[in-house]
């Protein structure tokens, strides 16, 4: 949103990512995991507590794709990093003997059949029936059905055995290798019983354990007789896909609520709110779990950390690494974080639409995808827990604080003239942040902390010496128990440290002029459950602001932090009250903020108010200030008055940064009393939104168009204008490249796509162009099944990685 490239890139500004010169499929290696940080396991580091702290015990994830130990040169593994040369993967039967012979009265397994199809009991009961998957996927703790045909008629003196395997060196201790004996009780939860047996086919009801690993496995069947033993080989399209189950009471991710699951699990597009408490806005985002690849690419994450097979069945460690992996810092994660306004080498993170582009290309190429802010991390760490069966929500807190000393107050340093020391505020208060609650029980705290779990994927400090924060308790956030694992005090900061206001002094010391208890995490929302509404949820995270109970956890944690003692120089009086107003601002208007002042005292006051406008990122990061006014104000008793000051559209635009925000810092001095007065508000700058209409009925196989209107609302010219299209189970996404859009310039797209899946699908836009950006639309698509039932996997209207150039003719309006 600004003519050129800013000097000022933001606290993150000095990423040292550059991309590859010459594209390569294959990632470059990295060295090798065991020599780096003296040797200790991201286990040992990260997440001690994990009973599979020891990447050493032989189950751990494959190395990146092409990098150092990995097998047999360049072959690539599959998205598991399963071997599928273990034993027994011969192409033709097996024996006992091992030579293949079929000896006469064996029981030899001819066929099976998992009944994966989406239409099928299994896929249905599992409610895994919108995966874009042929394979069977199930959830752990719930039972499915199997049916194996056979060479001859099952007979009661046969044994069969099922087995299951993920990982290069299956082990049945780690649960790593299951055997399910048919008819017999197994270990952990695990058994298969006979519900039929006719002629030569054999119905079976198999039990997973409500502990299973999550994962890929591959299946296979024994069986054994007096003719004597046989093995099915591995075959690909017989391996099963196990996750996480908050449909199952046994299962540590249980929800007991239907209406949460059907909105947490199985929702695939969201709402994610941005902006300022008093200017919220809002863009719907496709999660898009259940497109085909994305799965494989949630599971792909986990063996890229390395992450030990037999600890994927523990969702706390499960989501602490996704939190690590879906940043790049330490691991070549998902995503390369960028708030420097310079995002020629990848993609704004304001035109992402959702996380299927996102993921398929970390899947696809396993490099990691530049660019996101906290919102796109959000967005994928949304759809990958979700994906994994893990109920997940995405969530803003307006007013963010990011606290750099552990001091749990977010301290702001003026001169003498209260005009902002930005070389000394380290700590910041972002207008928004946006980070994730998933749900489980915690069995490694205490009791009273299950439910809601903060995980947050954006890259801030680091926990442990790894970018990564959370599952941490949102009991203990409310209460103040910062020492509780993982990451409290940071997250604890964000959404209940006061603000305190320091001004330098003659003799150059600092001191305490002003504290603000209710300025952090003044609003934290998410999408209500069934509706496009917005939720509140910060009676979750917060007790009322300014109760006993609030702040009791305010001094519960700051007795943990560095500064116990902060408030023991704190003056009061005060019986001037000051209020911010800003309009409701439109990129490229011009725009006016004014300062209320209100005397509740019974005595005159003069007011020496000084007012500093800055742009500022969202992270709080701010420029210059580029307009200042002062004034002095006299109060009559019980009196009030406004300052205005306006701000013409070519003031601010020479310093818009992305995001559009504007900082306002207030200052007075009221002579008679002494009383400093101190304000800090930011308001943003509204873009337009795109209008998205459906031209003709949507059926699943039939093409069908979008229309797309947009109208310039700068007096500039738009250069290298973006188009994103996406939409789960409608259009795969897309990329329009469009050229130039004239100042307030209308233009009007027509797009074709082909649903593949029936139902309510939400088809998302976005538009992008190095001088606007944040510019979206949506429009819900009520899809007809097709006319013979069923739905089609396809890449219906193109893919995540082809650009389309809209060619001038086809642009409409002015």
């Amino acid at each position: 949103m600004t003519d050129g490239p800013r000097s000022d890139v933001g606290r993150w500004g000095g990423n040292p990512w550059q991309p590859p010169t010459t594209p390569s499929p294959e990632p470059e290696p990295e060295p090798d995991r065991g020599s780096r940080r003296g040797g200790r396991s991201f286990w040992a580091r990260c997440c001690a507590c994990c009973s599979c702290q020891n990447g050493t015990d032989g189950d751990g994830g494959p190395e990146p794709y092409g990098g150092r130990g990995s097998r047999s040169g360049s072959r690539r593994p599959d998205s598991r990093g399963s071997d599928s040369r273990r034993p027994g993967s011969r192409t033709g039967s097996v024996n006992a003997a091992g030579d293949g012979t079929i000896r006469e009265g064996m029981l030899v397994v001819t066929g099976v059949d998992l009944l994966s199809a989406r239409s099928d009991q299994n896929r249905r009961e599992h409610h895994t029936d919108e995966f874009e998957y042929d394979e069977l996927i199930i959830r752990r703790g719930q039972p499915f059905h199997v049916v194996l045909h056979f060479s001859r008629p099952y007979e009661s003196s046969d044994h069969v055995a099922l087995e299951l395997l993920i990982g290069n060196n299956p082990e049945v201790g780690k649960g790593t290798h299951v055997i399910i004996p048919v008819g017999k009780g197994g270990s952990g939860g695990w058994k298969a019983q006979v519900t039929k047996a006719s002629g030569q086919n054999l119905n079976l009801r198999v039990h997973t354990s409500p502990n299973a690993i999550i994962g890929k496995f591959q299946f296979t069947i024994r069986t054994r007789c007096e003719a004597g033993e046989f093995q099915l080989p591995f075959d690909p399209s017989n391996e099963i896909y196990i996750l996480f189950n908050p449909w199952c009471p046994e299962d540590i991710v249980y929800v007991d609520h239907e209406d949460w699951r059907q909105e947490y699990v199985l929702n695939e597009s969201g709402r994610i709110y941005y902006g300022t408490e008093a200017q919220i806005g809002e863009r719907t985002w496709n999660y898009g779990q259940f497109d085909h690849g994305v799965l494989d690419a949630c599971l792909y994450i986990l063996d890229r950390r390395g992450m030990p097979y037999g600890g994927r069945g523990d969702p706390v460690s499960v989501s602490r690494v996704i939190s690590a992996m879906v940043n790049s810092l330490d691991d070549n994660g998902v995503l390369i974080g960028n708030w420097s306004g310079d995002y020629s080498r990848g993609t704004n993170p304001s035109a992402w639409v959702g996380s299927v582009e996102i993921l398929l290309s970390y899947l696809r190429t396993g490099y990691s995808v530049p660019y996101g802010q906290c919102w796109v991390f959000a967005g994928v760490t949304t759809t990958v827990l979700r994906c994994l069966g893990l109920a997940t929500r995405t969530v803003t807190n307006f007013n963010s604080a990011h606290d750099t000393d552990t001091s749990l107050t977010m301290d702001i340093y003026f001169d003498e003239n209260m005009k902002p020391l930005e070389h000394l505020n380290h700590d910041s208060v972002w207008n928004f942040h946006v980070w994730n609650d998933c749900w489980m029980k915690r069995p490694d705290l205490p009791s009273g902390f299950d439910g809601w779990q903060v995980v947050d994927a954006t890259p801030q400090e680091t926990s442990s010496g790894i970018f990564c924060c959370g599952p941490c308790s949102v009991e203990s956030i409310k209460n103040g128990l910062v020492y509780m694992k993982y990451d409290t005090p940071f997250i604890f900061a964000e959404v209940n440290s006061d603000k305190v206001y320091w001004q330098r002094q003659d003799d150059g010391s600092f001191k305490i002029v002003y504290v603000e208890e209710k300025a952090i995490g003044t609003l934290i929302v998410t999408k209500a459950i069934g509706s496009n509404m917005r939720d509140d949820v910060t009676h979750v995270y917060k007790h009322p602001e300014g109760s006993e109970a609030e702040r009791k956890a305010v001094e519960t944690a700051a007795a943990h932090g560095s500064k116990p003692n902060v408030y023991s120089s704190r003056d009061s009086a005060e019986d001037v009250a000051m209020q911010v107003e800003a309009q409701d601002a439109v990129m490229g208007q011009d725009l006016a903020v004014s300062v209320v002042l209100s005397n509740r005292g019974s005595s005159p006051r003069t007011v020496k108010l000084h007012l500093y406008l800055s742009v500022t990122f969202y992270t709080g990061v701010t420029g210059p200030v580029f307009k200042e006014s002062k004034k002095e104000v006299v109060l009559a008793p019980g009196a009030s008055d406004r300052v205005s000051m306006p701000v013409a559209y070519q003031e601010y635009r020479p310093h818009l940064v992305d995001q559009g925000s504007m900082l306002l810092n207030v200052s007075g001095h009221v002579k008679e009393s002494g009383q400093v007065l101190a304000k800090q508000h930011t308001f943003r700058l509204r873009t337009p939104d795109l209008s998205l209409t459906l031209l003709g009925a949507a059926v699943v196989g039939q093409e069908c168009e979008v229309q797309i209107v947009f109208r310039n609302p700068l007096p500039v010219t738009l250069t290298n204008v973006v188009f994103r299209l996406e939409g789960s189970g409608l259009q795969r996404p897309k990329i329009l490249n469009v050229g130039d859009i004239g100042g307030n310039e209308t233009v009007t797209l027509h797009q074709k796509f082909v649903p593949v899946r029936p139902g309510p699908r939400q088809l998302i836009a976005s538009l992008d162009s190095p001088q606007l950006s944040q510019v979206h639309g949506v429009i819900q698509v009520d899809v007809a099944p097709a006319p013979g039932g069923g739905g089609i996997f396809a890449d219906a209207g193109g893919d995540s990685h082809s650009g389309e150039t809209i060619p001038m003719a086809s642009r409409g309006g002015a």
